[in-house]
C-alpha cells in the first residue's frame, strides 16, 4: 500500500469584498468551501474545474502561499499549519510548484542559470561549482542546453520558459511537484511537449504530483486519480479512467461534452 502524502480536510479559503461607500470592505467570498484531498506516495491527482472553481486557491493553500480561513492540512502526519518559518522552509523544499505564467513567474533581471541557481542558494545545497554542474544538468533535463544558462527570460519562448520554471522547482529534489495550469498559457502544438515531458519526470524522479487544469482531456492523459472542483466544492472524484469513462456528475458530464473527441451517450431511443 502507498503512503498517504497528503491529506486536507475541510479546508476553507474566504475573501474579503472590497467596494461600496469609500472602499469600505463588506461580505465575503468563499473560495473554498471545505474541501477535501487526499494523495498518495507516488500518483498524480488531477484537480479539474472551470475558472473560479477554487483550484488554484487549493494549490496556494497547500503550500501556504495563501493562508486558509479553516481545515487542516497534513503532510507526511506533520500539520502544514503549524508550521514556524524553520519547519515552513523545509516543508517548501519537499512541496515544490510549477505556476501558470511561465512569462510571470521568472524574474527577467535573472539570468536562466541564476534563475535556476536561486532554489539552490536559499536552502543552501551545494558550493558555487556543485550548483553550476546542477544548473546544467536540470537545464539538459527540461530538454534545453548548458549555453542557455546565461540567457535571459525575455530570450525564450513560453514552452521554453515553462520548462525552466519546471527545472527551477526541481532543482531541490521535492517529493511533491504541484502544477498549477502548467500548459494553459502555452499554444496547442506546445501543450503536449511539456505535459509529455512532466509524465517523463514523474516516472523517472518517482514524483507525486497535483496537476491542475481547467482542460478534463489534459487531466486525463497525466492523472491517476481525478477531483472535480465548482464554485469552492469537490463534486466528484476517483480513479482517472472512471471519472472519465462513466462520469456521476452533470457539472463532469458538460466538462467531458466539451472535450474534442469525447461526446456524452445518446439518450435511450434516440
Amino acid at each position: 500500500m502507498s503512503e498517504l502524502l497528503l491529506k486536507v480536510r475541510g479546508l476553507r479559503r474566504e475573501f474579503a469584498h472590497s467596494g461600496g461607500f469609500m472602499g469600505i470592505r463588506s461580505g465575503s467570498f468563499t473560495a473554498l468551501g471545505g474541501v477535501d484531498v487526499d494523495l498518495m506516495a507516488g500518483r498524480t491527482l488531477g484537480i479539474v474545474g472551470e475558472s473560479g472553481s477554487g483550484k488554484s486557491t487549493l494549490a496556494r493553500c497547500i503550500v501556504r502561499l495563501t493562508e486558509p480561513t479553516a481545515g487542516s492540512i497534513e503532510y507526511r502526519g506533520e500539520d502544514v499549519l503549524a508550521m514556524g518559518s524553520a519547519d515552513l522552509k523545509k516543508f517548501r523544499r519537499r512541496v515544490q510548484m510549477v505556476f501558470q505564467d511561465p512569462y510571470g513567474s521568472l524574474n527577467p533581471r535573472l539570468t536562466v542559470g541564476d534563475a535556476i541557481d536561486e532554489p539552490l542558494r536559499v536552502h543552501r545545497l551545494g558550493g558555487r561549482g556543485q550548483r553550476a554542474d546542477r544548473v546544467v544538468e536540470l537545464l539538459e533535463t527540461v530538454g534545453l542546453s548548458a549555453d542557455h544558462r546565461d540567457r535571459y527570460p525575455h530570450e525564450f519562448s513560453g514552452g521554453q520558459r515553462q520548462r525552466i520554471g519546471i527545472a527551477r522547482a526541481l532543482a531541490v529534489e521535492p517529493e511533491l511537484l504541484i502544477a498549477d495550469e502548467p500548459v494553459s498559457a502555452l499554444d496547442v502544438s506546445v501543450q503536449a511537449q511539456v505535459l509529455n515531458l512532466l509524465v517523463e519526470l514523474r516516472e523517472t524522479l518517482g514524483l507525486s504530483m497535483l496537476f491542475i487544469a481547467h482542460d478534463l482531456a489534459v487531466v486525463e492523459h497525466i492523472a491517476d486519480d481525478i477531483l472535480v472542483m465548482k464554485s469552492g466544492l469537490v463534486v466528484e472524484k476517483g480513479k482517472a479512467g472512471e471519472v472519465v469513462s462513466a462520469p456521476k456528475e452533470a457539472y463532469t458530464k458538460a466538462l467531458l461534452a466539451a472535450v474534442p473527441g469525447h461526446w456524452p451517450d445518446p439518450a435511450p431511443g434516440s
